[in-house]
């Protein structure tokens, strides 16, 4: 990579020794707002709506997707948008950048997310991208933005927003080498998925059983409790070195970290309540949880506790409720659970295997994810290092 970046630094010597010229995104681009499509009138094909949910963190989401009749594609026509399209949200997690590809066509830009069509005899749209795709633009982007708990940010703002302009070989060259790094990142995503998909295959097939196994009800097995309340300000006013674990599931489930704990050993937590209810996690060590958790902790001797967890992952979501559009799986419902219990070497053996391919697409220490990890440190170092410039002094 050294050779690499050290042509563009000869690039940059010969073309811009004095450093680059600043301009804002209104000077290099076209920006175009959105449709205010109605829900009621959303259909199951046609013309693709590209929302605020559909623009994650550089790329596309490929879920809940929604659509127009391709009828109104005279309607909308000024909102329909094109190949290489760049889109922006412009509410809640503000500054997000995706690029549109030919698969996401025919496709109409809606509120609240803004198209940006780079003048590519002045910038590259994939430049572009790659500059607005950086945490610290995102960072920008939400402490400019207004609204309390919903963040909204003008395109105003984002015309009078500046960016360095290199020349366009310049732009080739970054473009060039970490396009490199994202096309490395994509492929490690799919072989990782790939491998998600054979986990669940195999998991689905250890822990199928016949009618002879026994079943036995979570209440038999497991002694079942709740977490308590603790606010933002009660872990900031306690802080400490033991996790709180509450209902979302990223960080592993981490709420926050206090100077004491409720737990201490082997025991699984579940979400009662929220978008992540029936989420299962084996737990060890000392921790406390909030109230929307529930706790088990395993009585029954020939239960293995991490055979209990994966076995738990597979089914609880079934029994999530969606009552008053708050979804829920409460302690009386998670006692009337009824799982298969194998003899305790079986359960084992199962636990052993299953463990071995958890690690392989979950643990970040080892393996694909610890791969993918660290291909996404390399592109945001030398992403930031690439596009970062002096500007010139005129």
């Amino acid at each position: 990579m050294s050779e690499k970046y050290s042509k563009i630094e000869s690039l940059i010597k010969e073309l811009c020794p004095n450093g680059v010229e600043f301009k804002s995104v209104r000077e290099i681009a076209e920006i175009l707002n959105g449709y205010s499509f109605k829900s009621s009138k959303y259909t199951e094909k046609g013309i693709r709506v590209i929302r605020i949910s559909d623009v994650q963190k550089g790329k596309m989401s490929d879920k809940d997707l929604k659509f127009y009749s391709l009828d109104t594609k005279k309607e909308i026509e000024k909102y329909l948008l094109k190949e290489n399209d760049l889109v922006m949200s412009l509410t809640g997690n503000v500054g997000r950048v995706a690029m549109i590809a030919s698969v996401n066509l025919p496709a109409g830009l809606n509120q609240r997310v803004a198209c940006i069509r780079a003048d590519e005899s002045l910038v590259l749209t994939r430049y572009l991208f790659h500059f607005f795709d950086q945490d610290s633009f995102e960072t920008e982007a939400m402490s400019n933005a207004t609204g309390g708990g919903q963040k909204n940010m003008s395109t105003t703002w984002l015309a009078k927003f500046k960016i360095p302009v290199p020349p366009l070989s310049v732009q080739e060259e970054i473009v060039r080498i970490l396009d490199h790094f994202t096309e490395l990142e994509a492929e490690l995503e799919a072989e990782l998925e790939a491998r998600k998909k054979q986990y669940d295959f195999y998991r689905d097939g250890l822990l199928s059983f016949g009618d002879d196994v026994e079943q036995k009800k979570i209440e038999e097995i497991c002694l079942i409790s709740r977490g308590r309340v603790m606010s933002k300000d009660y872990l900031k006013d306690n802080a400490g070195k033991y996790p709180v674990y509450s209902s979302q599931t990223v960080n592993y489930g981490i709420f926050g970290n206090i100077d004491t704990y409720d737990y201490d050993g082997e025991y699984i937590t579940w979400t009662t309540d929220g978008a992540h209810a029936g989420s299962i996690f084996y737990r060890k060590g000392k921790f406390s949880i909030t109230n929307v958790c529930g706790l088990l902790k395993v009585k029954d001797d020939n239960v293995n506790i991490k055979f209990l967890s994966y076995i738990l992952a597979t089914v609880s979501k079934k029994y999530v409720s969606s009552g008053m559009g708050n979804p829920k799986i409460m302690s009386n419902v998670m006692s009337k659970i009824k799982i298969p219990v194998p003899p305790l070497a079986e359960q084992e053996r199962i636990v052993s295997i299953l463990d071995k391919f958890d690690d392989l697409v979950n643990n970040i220490s080892i393996g694909l994810p610890a791969e993918l990890k660290a291909r996404r440190q390399q592109y945001k170092y030398y992403r930031n290092k690439l596009l970062t410039f002096q500007e010139i002094q005129n």
